[in-house]
Parts: C-alpha cells; sequence; structure tokens
C-alpha cells in the first residue's frame, strides 16, 4: 500500500514548526537540510540561505511529516482551512499528549473529548496555523 506523507510549506517558520512537532512526535529528523546546503554553482540568494529547504521527521507508521520554507521569490504560502492532518493515536494517554503538545500556543476548534461514533477526538490549529485533527478509535 502507498505511503502518504503531508508536506507543508510555510513563510520563515519551518524549522520551528518541526521543532515543535518532533517535541511531539519523537523521533529523529530523517532529512533537515538548508538552502545554502545546496551544492553547485548557482547559491540562494543571501536571505533564503538559512531557510529550510527541506525537512523531514518520521511519524505514524512509516510516514513522513515533511516541509519547507518558502524561498522569496515563490512569493508568500497563503494559509487556509482547505488541508487538515489527521493523525490518529494509538492510546487515549497518546492521544492527550499529541492534542496537548500541538495545540500549545495555538487554538482549539473542539476540545479532545468522547464522541458518539466511539472515539476520543479533537481539531485544533496548531500555532504556525496546520489544522489537526487528533483521534483515538476505542476498541
Amino acid at each position: 500500500m502507498a505511503t502518504l506523507n503531508p508536506y507543508l510549506n510555510f513563510n520563515d517558520t519551518c524549522e520551528a514548526a518541526f521543532g515543535l512537532y518532533k517535541s511531539v512526535f519523537g523521533g529523529e529528523f530523517a532529512t533537515f537540510m538548508r538552502f545554502k546546503d545546496v551544492p553547485g554553482d548557482n547559491p540562494p540568494p543571501p536571505e533564503d540561505a538559512d531557510k529550510i529547504m527541506h525537512v523531514a521527521l518520521p511519524i505514524a507508521n512509516n510516514g513522513m511529516l515533511m516541509g519547507s520554507d518558502r524561498p522569496g521569490h515563490m512569493g508568500s504560502t497563503t494559509f487556509g482551512d482547505s488541508v487538515t492532518i489527521s493523525i490518529s493515536a494509538e492510546s487515549e494517554e497518546e492521544a492527550h499528549k499529541l492534542f496537548e503538545g500541538l495545540s500549545a500556543g495555538g487554538s482549539v476548534t473542539m476540545p479532545l473529548g468522547k464522541q458518539f461514533w466511539g472515539a476520543l477526538f479533537g481539531m485544533l490549529t496548531d500555532k504556525y496555523g496546520i489544522h489537526w485533527l487528533v483521534s483515538y478509535d476505542y476498541k
């Protein structure tokens, strides 16, 4: 089966956002590259050199959460509500840990709570503008 790897673009906050995600999900970055790390004779403009070109954090059953900062020549990233990342926890405890970590400094759309469909479920927007659904399905 294919693996889904969400890819997030940021306006100069990728490193901070992925610092948060690493603190919430644990693990180590599989990849962490800045624009200045690209080999060759075409260096990035100085204002983009320290931005994140590509970062990958292993999460959720062999998946990767990936991201980058948008370089200046591409314009700003527009955040909206058309994409939401859904993460399914393996326990109630993990669901609470994920929800609390991701919502720190952000806004809770729907508090984490038991739902009529047999799940612990909540919705939030993290402090970097990324929308998340956190759930745990009861057995």
